[in-house]
């Protein structure tokens, strides 16, 4: 009986083998450059997060089919800074689709303030326990224990619709404690509804990209972010100077 078993299985796989497609040298050739790929993003995903457990600062390029627009140094700076000083050392700040300036916050290195990055790239996973996976287009898929925790939350929504900043607010309102404050980087094409959505309205600073952008972008706040800016009249005055001689 057992030979006979024995006999029906091979049989059986003989018949499967058969009716398997046979790959194309090309198709072979495409899955061995795909699992290449995949390994080398692995290794340097590995690498990555040996060297910020390491404390070391990485500097990430901008992925524009994510439609990621890093800030200046400068700019990353000056908001790092002010966020500090609004919320205390040992405040809690959320970075919704802002991952630089969580590296920027990241940078001051002040032992005691809690910081999430809020983020779809999930390049920035090697941080850890602080980044959680986000897509604006499902608002509320997040820890529900982060509900109403944030002193402070900062978002930059990776896109100019309509859609993108309404959903993004409702993850803003969801993360934000009741007296929390929130500050929205954005076009200055959306202020009108930033300010319909969290009657956010717009400040005197404004944010430098690393690359121009055709669109101008401004700072809205719930709250004076001005008062907070180091050095925010030399940078207006800078500002001022290049829009008169662009």
């Amino acid at each position: 009986k057992l030979i006979l078993l024995d006999s029906l299985l091979q049989e059986k796989m003989v018949s499967v083998e058969e009716e398997l497609p046979e790959l194309s040298s090309e198709t072979f050739s495409a899955l061995a450059e795909f699992y290449k790929e995949q390994e080398e993003r692995e290794t340097l995903q590995r690498e990555a997060r040996e060297r910020v457990q390491e404390g070391e600062d990485i500097e990430w390029k901008e992925d524009w089919q994510l439609s990621q627009f890093w800030y200046s140094d400068e700019t990353a700076i000056q908001l790092a800074k002010a966020v500090v000083d609004i919320v205390g050392e040992g405040g809690r700040v959320a970075c919704v689709s802002a991952p630089t300036l969580y590296r920027a916050l990241k940078k001051l290195d002040k032992a005691n303030l809690h910081l999430s990055v809020f983020e779809y790239d999930n390049r920035f996973a090697v941080y850890g326990s602080e980044f959680h996976f986000y897509d604006y287009k499902s608002p509320l898929d997040i820890d529900r224990g982060l509900r109403e925790q944030f002193d402070l939350v900062f978002a930059d929504p990776p896109f100019l619709s309509e859609e993108c900043l309404t959903k993004t607010m409702v993850t803003v309102k969801f993360l934000s404690k009741e007296q929390g404050k929130v500050v929205l980087c954005t076009g200055a094409i959306m202020a009108d509804l930033a300010n319909r959505l969290a009657g956010l309205t717009a400040c005197k600073f404004k944010p430098v990209h690393q690359n121009s952008l055709s669109n101008p972008f401004h700072c809205f706040a719930s709250f004076d972010l001005d008062s907070h800016i180091p050095d925010l009249d030399s940078h207006i005055d800078l500002d001022s100077h290049i829009g008169q001689t662009s």
